[in-house]
């Protein structure tokens, strides 16, 4: 008995959501595995989100063992993304939820076209 109060109960599902929520963090996995992999090259692919919300975004993904952060020493200094072996593994989940999420918007976009018929 004891040792079920001590042991918390975790919904893998939930586990994996808290990993990818975020403003635009599946995106910005895409775009890491598509080689598009630098801060600038993010902000102009996304230019409605802040530098400083993708920044927190990165860091997120950086601390949860997702993405891994290169720095280059070289003139001038740069820093590149690169996906782990954990965000390799989550990439195809993430590009067909992604999927997903484009043909729901199209059923809605459709739906709401045939209602005005």
């Amino acid at each position: 008995m004891d040792e079920i109060k001590k042991t918390e109960i975790i919904c893998p599902s939930d586990v994996f959501l808290k990993i990818i929520k975020g403003k635009c963090k599946t995106t910005i996995i895409v775009l890491i595995e598509q080689g598009r992999n630098r801060f600038s090259e993010i902000k102009r692919t996304l230019p409605t989100i802040s530098e400083r919300m993708i920044a927190k975004q990165l860091m997120e993904l950086e601390k949860d063992g997702i993405i891994v952060r290169k720095v280059f020493q070289e003139v001038p200094l740069h820093v590149e993304y690169f996906l782990t072996a954990y965000g390799e593994s989550i990439y195809p989940i993430v590009r067909d939820m992604r999927k997903w999420g484009y043909e729901y918007l199209n059923h809605l976009d459709t739906q709401g076209n045939n209602e005005s018929h």
